[in-house]
């Protein structure tokens, strides 16, 4: 499965932002889609993750009332709609997909990822 993330930028807290990433090579609704990110000098950390054919959405306390994530099986894309966006959200955000028949949230689960967008949220 190649990942092609996109939709990051510069915006001012409190903005929305939505990220999209493009999945080919693979059949799209087998996997897991999961969202990750990782701040200057931070580990990695979970986000969002959504099951292949869609629900059991789950997302990491930073993101829960704020993010939400969707798929398009019809399109091969997963979504990250960010909302009220912070400046601790600053971070590269990557998607990742996962043969996990369920969510999943650590990053070993995920198999192939994208290249990363970049999110910068000033304040």
């Amino acid at each position: 499965v190649q990942l092609q993330a996109s939709g990051g930028g510069l915006v001012q807290a409190g903005d929305s932002l939505r990220l999209s990433c493009a999945a080919s090579g693979r059949t799209f609704s087998d996997y897991v889609m999961g969202w990750f990110r990782q701040a200057p000098g931070k580990e990695r950390e979970f986000v969002a993750a959504i099951r292949g054919t869609g629900g059991g959405e789950f997302y990491g306390d930073s993101a829960k009332g704020r993010f939400t994530i969707a798929r398009d099986n019809a399109k091969n894309t997963v979504y990250l709609q960010m909302n009220r966006l912070k400046p601790e959200d600053t971070a590269v955000y990557y998607c990742a997909a996962g043969p996990a028949p369920y969510v999943v949230t650590v990053a070993t689960a995920y198999v192939y990822w994208g290249q990363g967008t970049l999110v910068t949220v000033s304040s």
